[in-house]
């Protein structure tokens, strides 16, 4: 979302409140938009809000305004140091054009590179000895994963090396960290403790992954807002591990903005009290999407108060070590402006010393990159082991230092594996699976475990691979063959020779694991070793999940895709799930892509009895995970006896692509404990009653306290919905989807009648019979199944039922459409809707007006039912009017066009044709290039020197 709200910054600082913005659910280009209405709270920083983001006072940047115009290359902001008249320091945004300051080249033939304003001459023109500054080298931080594959094979059938395909649409993650040391403004003893913590923010989830040192066991940790106040606290579980894994969920806006602008703080303290108590300021940071070595940095002195860590990378082909110290406590200073103080960085082996690094930091700044380049042999050896060890010293008259031990970078996330045919060197279709998961220890051991199920011949070897660089030329890192049990198709074991290259491949999800067989002797079945970020749920990682594979489908289904999942059954009988799968069947349209994928359901094998099958989610990306609270006491029993099942059916395969056997223990023969809630979604962590009262945030409704964000049933009328959205409690009529059936029954417990038809049990729920109608469509927004043919109002949260809309599932394909009511229009001046839920407006029935609707006030305009009209800048224009829009600085852009769609704004960028030729050129007030023939060639190459001059962008 960093685009529009670019753009509404953009035109804030320049006074053009002409463009608005929407989103449009359906597959419609981003919108115009109109100016931002409050800047993101500073809370006492000084900077600039622009576009989502907070920049410090100084900062430059050039504006994002978001498909189809893109990143203003020739427009740069300036974040400008202003006084009030007290004497406040604030920030003003100053935009202007740069394309008049490009330089004069003297080159006969200057090139435009993507990213820049001005033109520049080719490489071969230029002195390439320069040398940048070390900061500007860590932009490899920012670059890993781009174009890493140009010189392998292209049409190998894997995801890119850093995919986001896990997420769900319009999803994104951003990954924070934070250095935890003792305070030393209190006149108490500081903590001798040192954390390091990290962060990876999916949606409105904060996941946690915290490692500490040289204190006990913490009891909890704080999450303080820009105000110093709690927005959250999660009390630790007792264990004996040095690892504290965790969610924050359901985060609010404001202090999701706040978490972006690093405006919040963490606490983390123990039962014995501050002497054990460490807090620090959680950040961004560049070298978080690379790093694949860490250290914590501690001192031997006692109550210092000092901490820090080390993020550490191997360059992709040299052995060259980047790293980047964060320090927190390890400079003391008190003057207002800072100072330079000299370090020494050394790189220790058995207190020898292998390197050192001397440097200047400054007191307010103590962040410090370098690259230690060639490191040889024993080094690496010594690197892969955890036996190398980073200090870091100031130097002068009162020295202090800290240090830790690398190893390779620790989180709460699971690495793991599902191998499919469809990713195999040759893809095909064979049914099978793989899957694997991994525990890579700090002297670099990997311990693996390995389960291989419906191959199409003989198993012949397993391998731990790299990505080929030729067609099916497979590199082998690790053969598992020899602990590889062909009766239970089982391997486990330890790999305890990684290099320290094997371990940064492995972090950076740059490995696949091959099952080769008979038939297939360059590999059956693969799959691409990755990180799984930790969720929160009870789910056993630590155990081989539950393989789901086309073989396991009654009948048989020969696919390409398979996957795996963990399920286990808490001690209230709640059912908790996580599955993971790749190359399910979906449509050839790109653009459908990221729509609905597949069902995931959970049943009993034994079809031939009353079935007692739930619904558990839709898959939008690889991975499905939830909480299934209300299940039935013979679902329980399955589960136990090992004869229930989970599978996941597609529009290709509506009866089941993969299914796989779950046994799950449980002593749940009374069905669920404790109170049953109709929601499958709700929150994984139940907050207590004290605690919503505090929230404020929380409804009150029918003497209970309501979380932000709850939906629920309200006791009054069962035919209600009911969600709370801060401290305001909306209800909506549930919509009934029409039946087609010719009999139905109105269940006691239930809103809407059922079909009688069914073989399903009286108490199971109408929209979860999925196999009534299994072509039928899952929609989002309700979570529930709905018939081919049947149409609704579709339930948006947090706004409920949308009445001006109406949703379609069409047939067997199962695609849900939804379109805007139209509205008739009307001859009354004054329309009136009878009902505030109603959608349309209608003439009261003592009014009537002159034909042509004549005094309609412009305020009413926008608002009409009819075709309406579309605000653009300061300009209006009618349905189904385009144009071309014009940008603050840059003018009319000629190769976007926009266009009105009753009362909506809609622009696309021109879309040019591929060229074939290696020669062409851009003319002026032409949108697309063009090939140049060879007399055109030939003419532009004589008079390149008299009109290199006038080539300036």
């Amino acid at each position: 979302m960093l685009g529009p709200r670019a753009l509404r910054s953009l035109l804030c600082v320049l006074s053009c409140a002409w463009l608005r913005t929407g989103a449009s659910r359906l597959k419609s280009p981003a919108l115009p938009i109109q100016s931002e209405r409050e800047p993101l709270p500073s809370k006492g920083l000084a900077g600039c809000s622009f576009g989502g983001r907070y920049y410090s006072l100084e900062d430059t940047w050039h504006p994002d305004l978001g498909e189809p115009f893109g990143v203003m290359h020739c427009v740069q902001c300036y974040c400008e140091t202003q006084k009030g008249r007290r004497g406040k320091v604030f920030g003003k945004v100053n935009c202007k054009n740069i394309k008049q300051d490009c330089p004069a080249l003297d080159c006969p033939d200057p090139v435009l590179l993507p990213g820049h304003c001005c033109k520049t001459c080719p490489i071969g023109d230029f002195d390439r000895t320069q040398t940048d500054s070390v900061l500007d080298s860590f932009e490899y931080f920012d670059k890993r994963g781009r174009d890493k594959d140009d010189d392998l094979h292209k049409s190998y059938n894997d995801r890119s090396y850093l995919s986001s395909e896990e997420l769900g649409p319009g999803e994104s993650r951003t990954d924070f960290v934070a250095v935890l040391t003792g305070s030393s403004d209190s006149w108490l003893p500081s903590s001798n403790g040192v954390a390091r913590a990290r962060f990876s923010l999916t949606r409105t989830s904060l996941a946690f992954s915290i490692t500490y040192q040289r204190m006990s066991r913490p009891s909890k940790i704080v999450f303080l807002d820009s105000d110093g106040t709690t927005a959250f606290e999660y009390k630790v579980p007792k264990g004996q591990l040095d690892m504290i894994c965790g969610v924050w969920k359901n985060l609010g806006k404001p202090l999701i903005r706040q978490l972006q602008t690093e405006q919040m703080r963490i606490v983390m303290s123990s039962a014995s009290g501050g002497q054990d108590e460490v807090e620090g300021k959680i950040i961004k940071h560049r070298a978080l999407f690379a790093e694949t070595f860490s250290s914590t940095l501690t001192s031997e002195e006692e109550h210092s108060g000092m901490g820090g860590l080390a993020m550490l990378t191997l360059s992709d082909t040299e052995n060259n070590l980047h790293f980047i110290l964060i320090l927190q406590g390890l400079i003391k200073h008190k003057d207002t402006e800072p100072v330079l103080v000299p370090i020494r960085v050394q790189l220790v082996y058995r207190q020898h010393v292998l390197r050192e690094i001397r440097a200047n930091i400054t007191s307010h700044d103590p962040d410090f990159a370098e690259v230690l380049t060639e490191l040889n042999s024993r080094e690496l050896f010594w690197l892969s082991r955890g036996q190398l060890e980073i200090t870091v010293a100031t130097e002068g008259l009162e020295p202090r230092q800290i240090s830790g031990f690398i190893t390779g970078r620790k989180s709460c996330d699971t690495i793991q594996s599902v191998m499919s045919s469809g990713d195999a060197l040759t893809p095909g279709k064979t049914g099978g699976v793989g899957s694997a998961i991994f525990n890579l220890h700090d002297n670099g051991t990997l311990d693996y475990q390995v389960q291989v199920a419906g191959l199409s011949s003989e198993f012949l070897g397993l391998t731990i691979e790299l990505k080929p660089r030729r067609r099916n030329k497979r590199s082998v890192l690790y053969d598992l063959t020899p602990e590889y049990d062909l009766t239970s198709g089982r391997a486990q074991g330890s790999w305890s020779r990684l290099e320290a290259r094997h371990i940064h491949m492995l972090l950076q999800n740059e490995l696949f694991i091959n099952v080769a067989t008979k038939h297939s002797q360059e590999g059956e079945v693969r799959g691409q070793i990755r990180a799984l970020l930790y969720s929160g749920l009870e789910a056993p990682r630590h155990e081989l999940p539950t393989p789901l594979a086309g073989h396991f489908v009654s009948p048989p289904v020969r696919t390409g895709a398979s996957g795996h999942a963990w399920v286990s059954v808490d001690r209230q009988c709640h059912l908790h799930y996580e599955i993971v799968v790749t190359g399910l069947s979906r449509t050839d349209d790109l653009s459908l892509n990221a729509h609905l994928h597949g069902l995931a359901e959970i049943g009993e094998l034994d079809e031939s009895s009353a079935t007692h099958k739930r619904l558990l989610t839709g898959f939008y990306g690889s991975q499905a995970q939830g909480v299934l609270k209300d299940i039935s006491v013979e679902l329980l029993q399955h589960l136990d006896q090992g004869s229930a099942f989970i599978q996941v059916s597609t529009k290709t395969n509506p009866r089941g692509e993969i299914r796989g056997r779950v046994h799950v223990q449980n002593n749940c023969e009374f069905g669920t404990r404790g109170e049953v809630e109709d929601s499958e979604f709700d929150d994984l962590f139940v907050k207590d009653p004290e605690e919503l009262k505090k929230d404020p945030h929380t409804c009150f409704f029918e003497n209970q306290h309501q979380a932000h964000g709850s939906r629920w049933t309200p006791n009054y009328d069962r035919c209600f919905s009911c969600s709370c959205q801060k401290r305001t409690v909306i209800c909506d009529p549930v919509i009934c989807p029409v039946l087609t059936c010719s009999k139905t029954l109105q269940p006691e417990d239930q809103c809407c009648p059922i079909c009688d038809e069914s073989k399903e049990p009286r108490d199971t729920k109408g929209p979860e019979k999925v196999e009534e109608h299994p072509e039928g469509c899952y929609f989002e927004g309700d979570q529930k199944m709905h018939a081919p043919g049947t149409t609704w109002h579709p339930f948006v949260p947090p706004f409920g039922y949308i009445k001006c809309a109406v949703c379609t599932c069409k047939g067997s394909s199962g695609e849900v459409h939804c379109e805007k009511v139209t509205c008739p229009v009307l001859s009354c001046s004054h329309p009136v809707r009878r009902n505030p839920s109603d959608c349309c407006k209608e003439c009261p029935e003592e009014e009537s007006t002159p034909p042509g609707g004549e005094g309609l006030e412009h305020s009413d305009m926008m608002q009409a039912d009819g075709p309406r009209h579309c605000k653009f800048g300061k300009s209006f224009y009618q349905n189904s009017d385009n144009w071309h829009p014009w940008v603050p600085l840059v003018g009319e852009m000629k190769c976007i066009n926009c266009w009105c769609d009753h009362g909506v704004t809609k622009c696309q960028r021109k879309q040019c044709p591929a060229l074939s030729c290696t020669n062409f050129s851009r003319k002026e007030g032409v949108c697309c290039p063009e090939c140049l023939d060879s007399k055109e060639e030939e003419v532009l190459m004589t008079k390149a020197p008299d009109k290199r001059r006038n080539w300036r962008h």
